[in-house]
């Protein structure tokens, strides 16, 4: 008989010291309910919640769950619903055990990420991994690129964000910014010094932080691991919805929140490295520079921008942050040294920031989308042109790339293009990709906005 991933990560858990080491923190903390948490196509956190005294057997046994549910259960215009319609069957999701932690707003509370599988049950495919799975496939992908490349990506996010409620307007001098105004981050003081508490306690080491704009603020944590940053990421932004309900505020990853405003970003910042080594700079040379491994990486990240917009901008309103010029926000697919206008900046710290992602982004697939993207630029020793010098926005879009995509109906067809990034999720999750976008946009422009009422309400006769 044959044994299937599911059956192996079942056997690893059952012998696993987490396990065990789980367990005892149940016992000693008080531990009552577990969360068993899974990521939706969207970056959505579901699952389901276990009493402790389950939690042993469930923990190798897993939980099922409707396989709709990895896409939030959306429904299309048409009515049908996404992911394989009702009579789609349940995917197992099994914890990886080393995710476990007790949340520190409530101890009687614990979580654990999980991965994906197909039921044992099926005819057909029976325990293999899930293929819409995007937490899932940020291991598989990053594992396979180090056995292949021998390098680890490393990866560190800036998540801007916008908290609103009564008090946290800023004040500033007109023409000017907030930016940086160490008053505007002590009227924000209860955020800061809660959301830093709990993602201490939860083991994300915070690195520093500052106000952005009016309402933004941006939290920073140590880079890691390309699969650990991404699970950090969304436990930060689990941590920000509980401090907003604890403070009576809001707390929203929306990446504009409203016209005039800066958007919100969650650049990537990357390295690669082979053991203790950076390959992308080399030490023996002062100047910003990269080697020949960072160019061609840079190359294929820069070719294939356009089709992962996608996922860096995965929302209609991803799209009005792009066209805000002036910004911070890239609208060219370029790259340059210390140039913040650029879409991916050199950094004297031998990294590249990949500013494409937004705030809302699903980290697991824009992780899995760099990986694909740089190992391809590696494999065919892709040029990534002279950096740009000067303001991106006053600079024509290099040919040699295609245009960044700035509507999410662009995005869909940039992605269903590259076949590259659609060979790295696999069909049945390209196809979702793509079904799940293209009828959030065809809802979008079937949509009449307050805009559209204030232009043309009273326009004629």
């Amino acid at each position: 008989m044959t044994t299937t991933p599911l059956d192996l990560h079942r056997q690893a858990n059952a012998i696993s010291p987490d396990l065990a080491a789980a367990l005892s923190t149940i016992a000693d903390r008080g531990v009552e309910l577990v969360y068993f948490q899974a990521i939706t196509i969207t970056g959505r956190v579901v699952g389901k919640v276990v009493p402790a005294g389950h939690f042993e057997r469930l923990a190798v046994k897993g939980v099922q769950q409707h396989q709709t549910a990895v896409a939030n259960l959306q429904g299309t215009r048409a009515g049908g619903l996404l992911a394989g319609g009702v009579n789609a069957p349940e995917y197992t999701a099994v914890p990886d055990l080393d995710t476990f932690a007790v949340l520190p707003w409530d101890t009687s509370f614990a979580r654990v990420f999980c991965r994906l599988y197909e039921p044992d049950h099926l005819a057909e495919g029976a325990g293999a991994e899930f293929a819409c799975d995007t937490r899932g496939l940020l291991h598989r992908m990053h594992a396979g690129f180090t056995d292949r490349t021998g390098l680890e990506l490393r990866t560190g996010c800036e998540p801007e964000m916008t908290w609103q409620g009564e008090g946290l307007e800023a004040h500033f001098r007109p023409g000017s910014s907030p930016a940086y105004h160490i008053e505007h981050l002590e009227r924000n003081r209860p955020i800061v010094k809660k959301v830093i508490e709990y993602a201490q306690a939860l083991g994300l080491d915070m690195i520093e932080g500052d106000y952005e704009d009016e309402f933004q603020v941006e939290l920073n944590f140590m880079y890691d691991r390309a699969d650990l940053t991404a699970d950090r990421l969304t436990t930060y932004r689990q941590i920000c919805k509980q401090v907003a309900r604890e403070l009576g505020i809001h707390a929203s990853f929306m990446p504009k929140p409203a016209t005039g405003m800066m958007g919100n970003g969650c650049h990537h910042n990357f390295s690669l490295w082979q053991g203790d080594v950076n390959v992308l700079a080399d030490p023996e040379i002062a100047e910003l520079h990269l080697t020949e491994v960072g160019k061609h990486a840079l190359g294929g990240l820069l070719a294939h921008s356009a089709g992962a917009m996608l996922v860096n901008g995965s929302t209609v309103n991803s799209y009005k942050r792009y066209w805000d010029a002036g910004q911070f926000a890239p609208s060219r697919i370029n790259w340059g040294l210390d140039n913040k206008t650029c879409t991916v900046r050199l950094s004297a710290n031998g990294r590249l920031e990949y500013k494409l992602p937004d705030a809302s982004v699903n980290p697991y697939l824009s992780h899995a989308m760099i990986l694909a993207a740089l190992e391809d630029g590696m494999k065919n020793s892709i040029d990534p042109g002279q950096p740009t010098t000067g303001s991106s926005y006053d600079t024509p879009q290099d040919t040699r790339f295609p245009a960044l995509p700035l509507t999410l109906g662009e995005a869909v067809d940039a992605f269903r293009a590259d076949d590259v990034l659609t060979q790295a999720c696999g069909p049945k999750l390209s196809e979702l990709l793509i079904d799940f976008h293209a009828d959030e946009w065809a809802r979008f422009c079937g949509y009449v906005t307050d805009w559209e009422r204030t232009m043309y309400w009273n326009d004629a006769p």
